[in-house]
């Protein structure tokens, strides 16, 4: 039923593609003229203005062909992960890798991929369906930009499918939300070497916070990390500012409030613990917090129609869809928190991220099979 060189030619044709994130103009031109030729409605949103990539996201509507059933939504993302540029995929016994020092992109271009030949199979077997909506999005990998700045009036779907996951046979139902965290703090500079005593050292108040800090995994549901400081002038200045970046993520919005505060109120606690009497005066770090939410948790009930189809899908053709529970956020989180069902189904790509990031064909005909089936029963 799939046509495997025909896939195989397509992943890599797409891998070949640069997509970095807000710079998906090549790629974006690419996919409206192949999902055209299939029979698409092209249009393109202005979520590069808000967001100021090269090009929106993109909708491809196709009608149905004489099934009246609610229209079914499939989304993937456009872009890729750094170190991108000139990426060259091999194929090494039945196996995709890049050939040189990049990601391959299989995240989330295995997801395109089998997305359109599954569209490719249900035009040749002349497959009756209702309408289907496809989105590719853009700088998903930067914080879901394109599904923040999506234009949800440009679809009718109120359910569908996200092909982002590693593995095969996986759906996720549950994924965190998260809050970004950003701290600035200011101390007091001085010289380090003649009176260090006169300063406050921003670096120190910032190591002692993160010290005491619940980072990590917290519990099954929750997690935490600080992922980039910055700070000091010079090796020879007590440091007046640093800056410290960090996220708190839970499938239980009460846990995400509790460890977000948990973390403001050790750099609180470290401010209190480095305040000095400089001069007669009492001198204090100043924290400086900004928290904002990323992106919210999705959960979607396993007894909910997404599901059951997926799952009856992957029945008929023999195969033993498992629930995971994720632990990213995807644009799934997005189009849940716009009312549209949405569940990730795994694209079989592994290693993403990595220049050890590799898919198999035999996974990507499996992925292709169960979406053919998708669209067949729903």
């Amino acid at each position: 039923m799939i046509d495997q060189q025909r896939l195989s030619k397509e992943f890599a044709r797409l891998a070949a593609i640069n997509s970095p994130p807000l710079h998906e103009s090549s790629i974006a031109s690419y996919l409206a003229e192949r999902l055209q030729r299939l029979g698409a409605e092209i249009r393109f949103d202005s979520a590069a203005t808000a967001a100021g990539g090269e090009v929106g996201n993109l909708v491809a509507s196709f009608p149905g062909n004489g099934k009246q059933v609610e229209p079914l939504l499939f989304s993937v993302h456009m872009d890729t992960v750094e170190p991108g540029g000139q990426v060259e995929p091999v194929l090494r016994d039945g196996v995709f890798y890049s050939a040189g020092d990049t990601i391959l992109g299989a995240d989330d271009k295995a997801g395109i991929a089998e997305l359109i030949e599954a569209l490719e199979v249900v035009n040749e077997q002349d497959i009756l369906h209702g309408p289907i909506e496809v989105v590719v999005t853009i700088a998903e990998e930067i914080g879901l930009v394109g599904a923040k700045h999506f234009d949800y009036s440009m679809i009718q779907a109120r359910y569908g499918y996200a092909l982002d996951t590693e593995g095969v046979d996986m759906m996720v139902l549950q994924a965190p939300g998260a809050n970004h965290i950003q701290i600035e703090i200011e101390g007091l500079a001085s010289h380090a070497g003649m009176v260090p005593e006169r300063g406050v050292s921003a670096i120190q108040t910032a190591s002692l916070a993160i010290s005491q800090m619940r980072l990590g995994r917290i519990d099954h549901e929750t997690t935490a990390n600080i992922g980039v400081i910055e700070g000091g002038v010079a090796r020879n200045i007590v440091p007046q500012k640093a800056s410290i970046v960090g996220e708190a993520r839970s499938h239980d919005p009460v846990k995400l409030q509790e460890q977000t505060e948990h973390m403001l109120s050790c750099f609180e606690a470290a401010a209190d613990e480095m305040t000095r009497e400089i001069d007669g005066k009492r001198v204090r770090p100043e924290i400086h917090a900004e928290i904002r939410p990323d992106f919210p948790s999705m959960s979607v009930d396993e007894n909910a129609p997404v599901v059951v189809l997926a799952r009856n899908a992957a029945e008929s053709l023999g195969q033993d869809l498992k629930i995971r529970l994720g632990g990213g956020g995807s644009d799934a989180n997005i189009f849940n928190g716009h009312g549209i069902e949405m569940i990730i189904l795994a694209t079989g790509m592994t290693g993403v991220h990595t220049h050890d990031e590799s898919v198999a064909v035999a996974d990507m005909v499996q992925v292709t099979e169960l979406l053919v089936e998708i669209i067949r029963q729903a």
